[in-house]
């Protein structure tokens, strides 16, 4: 059958949706499109297309908040390293779901340096969202101390921030300020979710400034001499704090159903810096 004769029709649609709750993998369903003359691309295209609408239409019918598009490295081709401009990322893990990438040399030594300088003589408790009011507050699940950079405010904050969405496929302006946080021995910051809670009073106004939080990325200025991992309780993962390297991970719902539960573990011994940058849905005011 000719590719470009090809189209993917309700009727195809239909067919996959039923096969699937008929119980037939994947797999299947893409071996037997082949069989029928069915150009492979384009099958494997359908398949993904019309299962993920159909997982989304039965996730919302029952209560789950709809699915959101989320930042995503190109990784069709199973690269060890992603160009991003002015350097070469490594990528060390991926993950299909839960969606965590691990990434090597994303910063440079002295870009770790250069903002753990700019960033400490602004340092103050760090505080988290109070979902009551949309505001912060003082959280004792949150232990270190931090702070917020304006976006883009320095060249070196700039070229962060194009590398990141280089790196991300994701708007610079859908980005909050790179956020630096300081943990002292015995800090962590016990599990928790990203998204804002959609069922929370002052979650309408933190959405206001952009739309929900749809990934984040971490990254590590320095290297703790024990502890200070990104745990991911879920997939019984722990990210090393490795300095110039980071972890970003997605959630397409603001749901626990994302897998995007995780902690940042006790430092044991020296300290760590990281820097975080959460990405919105939309522009961020």
């Amino acid at each position: 059958m000719n590719r470009r004769a090809q189209t993917i029709t309700p009727e195809l649609r239909r067919w996959i949706v039923a096969q699937a709750e008929a119980g037939c993998s994947a797999p299947s369903l893409l071996q037997a499109m082949q069989q029928a003359g069915w150009d492979e691309d384009l099958a494997a295209e359908a398949l993904e297309q019309t299962l993920r609408a159909h997982l989304d239409a039965a996730a919302v019918a029952q209560g789950l908040p709809p699915a959101s598009a989320v930042p995503e490295p190109d990784l069709a081709d199973a690269p060890t390293l992603i160009d991003v401009g002015d350097r070469q990322v490594r990528v060390l893990l991926a993950i299909g779901h839960p969606r965590i990438v691990v990434f090597g040399d994303l910063l440079a030594p002295e870009e770790c340096d250069a903002l753990i300088e700019a960033a400490r003589p602004r340092l103050a408790r760090s505080l988290t969202v109070a979902t009551a009011t949309g505001g912060q507050e003082v959280n004792d699940d949150r232990t270190s101390e931090g702070m917020f950079f304006q976006r883009g405010e320095s060249p070196l904050l700039q070229r962060i921030e194009q590398r990141i969405a280089r790196l991300l496929r994701w708007p610079v302006e859908n980005g909050e300020g790179l956020q630096v946080l300081h943990y002292r021995p015995g800090a962590e910051y016990k599990p928790h979710y990203d998204y804002f809670d959609p069922d929370a009073p002052g979650t309408p106004t933190l959405l206001a400034r952009g739309g929900q939080r749809v990934g984040t990325l971490v990254l590590y200025l320095n290297t703790p001499e024990k502890g200070g991992a990104t745990s991911f309780p879920g997939m019984h993962l722990e990210v090393a704090a490795q300095r110039g390297n980071a972890v970003f991970f997605s959630y397409e719902r603001a749901h626990p159903s994302s897998g995007s539960l995780h902690t940042g573990t006790p430092v044991i011994a020296g300290e760590k810096w990281i820097a975080t940058k959460w990405l919105r849905a939309g522009k961020f005011e």
